[in-house]
C-alpha cells in the first residue's frame, strides 16, 4: 500500500509510523455516471487540500485528535473506467485496509462508491446498517439504463440481504423509490429532511443502537446556502450543528466500521465548500475514536 508523502495528505501532518496509523484515507474520485453538475473526480484532491487549512485543535474536545489517532493518506489509485471495475478495486483497497486492523475513511468521487466499500464488511459481519445522509433517496433500480449509477447507490447496498438502511435528510424521491422504500419498510427507514431531523434524533438512535454500521455522507444531505457545490443540490437540506448533533449520537450509540464522503464538485475560486467537507472529515474521525463510550446514552 502506498501513501502520500508526510505533509502532503490529509490535514498536511507529517506521516505516523504504520502501527500508529489507525485510520486510512482512501481518495477515490470516481466520476462515470454523473448526470447534472459534473467535477466529482476532483473532491478527493481538493478535500485533502482544503483538510491543510483545518485547525488541528478540536475545542470541544479539547485536544488535537489526530496526534493520539494516526491518520495516513493512500496514494490515488488509477480509476478503472467502467464501474464494476472500479467498485472491485475499491473493495479489495478497503478489504486490505480492514484486516490491517485499520479504519476506512473513503473520499468520493460520486456515490456509486458506497456500494463497493461496503462489501468486506457485507462478507463478514453478520448484520450492517448504513447511515446514509442524502438529498435523495437513491434508491432506483436503474437510472439512464444503469444500474450501477449514482442514482442507485443504496438500492444497490440492498442487494445484500444483510444489509438495512437508516436515510437521513432525504427530501427528493421518485415514485418508484417512494413505493420500493414502503414495501421494504423492515429494511428501510427514512427521516425526511421536511420533518425537523434534530426533534427526532432519540428515534433516529434507536435504530442503530448497539449495531455495526457504515456511513455514508453525501454532501449534497446539507442546504445549499452552506454546500453548492454537488452535482445535484436541493433546497431544504441540514445545516451544520444539528448534522454534527447526528453523527455524534451515531457514534456514540454503535460501532462505526467505515465512512465515506462523496460527491463534492469543486467549484473554482469556492474554497468554502471545500473546506466544509475536510472539516466535516476530520470531525467524524475525530468522534469515532474519542474517548467517550460509543454507547454512552443519548440526552
Amino acid at each position: 500500500m502506498q501513501y502520500i508523502a508526510s505533509n502532503k495528505g490529509f490535514l498536511g501532518i507529517k506521516n505516523p509510523s504504520i502501527k500508529d496509523t489507525r485510520v486510512i484515507i482512501v481518495p477515490y474520485g470516481l466520476e462515470n455516471t454523473v448526470s447534472y453538475g459534473k467535477g466529482t473526480s476532483n473532491g478527493p484532491k481538493e478535500i485533502i487540500r482544503a483538510s491543510h487549512q483545518v485547525e488541528l485543535y478540536d475545542e470541544e474536545l479539547g485536544y488535537e485528535p489526530h496526534n493520539e489517532i494516526g491518520i495516513r493518506t493512500m496514494k490515488p489509485k488509477k480509476m478503472p473506467k467502467n464501474n464494476p471495475a472500479a467498485l472491485k478495486l475499491l473493495e479489495q483497497t478497503v478489504d486490505e485496509i480492514w484486516k490491517l486492523g485499520k479504519f476506512p475513511f473513503v473520499l468520493g468521487g460520486e456515490h456509486t462508491i458506497t456500494s463497493g466499500s461496503i462489501r468486506p464488511f457485507v462478507n463478514n459481519l453478520e448484520k450492517l446498517t448504513i447511515v446514509h445522509f442524502d438529498a435523495h433517496a437513491d434508491l432506483r433500480n436503474s437510472y439512464e439504463g444503469r444500474k450501477l449509477s449514482h442514482a442507485c447507490a443504496i438500492r444497490r447496498c440492498l442487494d445484500y440481504k444483510n444489509v438495512d438502511i437508516v436515510s437521513i435528510g432525504i427530501r427528493n424521491i421518485s415514485r418508484e423509490e417512494f413505493g420500493f422504500a414502503k414495501e421494504n419498510g423492515k429494511r428501510v427507514k427514512i427521516f425526511w429532511a421536511k420533518d425537523k431531523i434534530s426533534s427526532r434524533l432519540k428515534e433516529i438512535v434507536k435504530q442503530i443502537k448497539g449495531k455495526n454500521v457504515y456511513i455514508s455522507f453525501d454532501l449534497d444531505v446539507f442546504d445549499p446556502s452552506l454546500m453548492a457545490a454537488t452535482g445535484t443540490p436541493e433546497p431544504g437540506g441540514l445545516f451544520w450543528n444539528e448534522t454534527i448533533d447526528i453523527i455524534k449520537a451515531v457514534i456514540r450509540n454503535s460501532e462505526v466500521f467505515g465512512v465515506d464522503i462523496n460527491e463534492l464538485a469543486p467549484i473554482k475560486g469556492f474554497h468554502s465548500y471545500n473546506f466544509l467537507a475536510a472539516k466535516l472529515c476530520y470531525k467524524i474521525i475525530s468522534y469515532r475514536f474519542h474517548r467517550f463510550p460509543l454507547r454512552e446514552r443519548v440526552r
